[in-house]
């Protein structure tokens, strides 16, 4: 069985999702399923609840307990995402390194690709003498 950490980071699509369940040796559950197929069809930012309500509307019916426990394997060993709020968890489909644009109006968390130029990334480096692998940033704005 692999680890997450001998495992490609970027996970570009539901089969390479699935894929990596099973490569992880990941029981691939109905309800993992689900809560993986939801995330990608979406493509939103979603909290437990959120991901409870709609699978439930869909008929996927599936338990609090289950879609907690489900999201926490999954963004453990790095298949999706989880974004920290003050209100709580947010779960995405996307596991590769982005950042977000976070509308204050709607609540709403886009996933887009930033690349820094060079110079930022030395000036960086030089002002606190870390060596950048990655990075994410948080873009904060309203509705134009």
């Amino acid at each position: 069985m692999q680890t997450s950490a001998d495992l490609p980071a970027s996970i570009d699509s539901l089969d390479e999702a699935i894929k990596r369940c099973q490569d992880l040796g990941m029981r691939l559950s109905r309800q993992r399923r689900y809560i993986l197929e939801l995330l990608w069809e979406d493509k939103d930012h979603l909290s437990a609840r959120e991901i409870y309500d709609r699978l439930n509307q869909q008929g996927r019916e599936i338990g609090h307990t289950s879609v907690y426990q489900n999201l926490e394997a999954l963004s453990e060993q790095g298949i999706i995402e989880c974004v920290e709020r003050s209100e709580g968890r947010l779960y995405g489909h996307s596991n590769s390194s982005h950042s977000h644009v976070n509308c204050t109006d709607t609540k709403k968390i886009i996933d887009i690709n930033v690349e820094l130029p060079a110079e930022i990334l030395a000036f960086v480096e030089a002002e606190t003498g870390i060596k950048v692998s990655d990075y994410r940033i948080e873009f904060f704005g309203t509705k134009t």
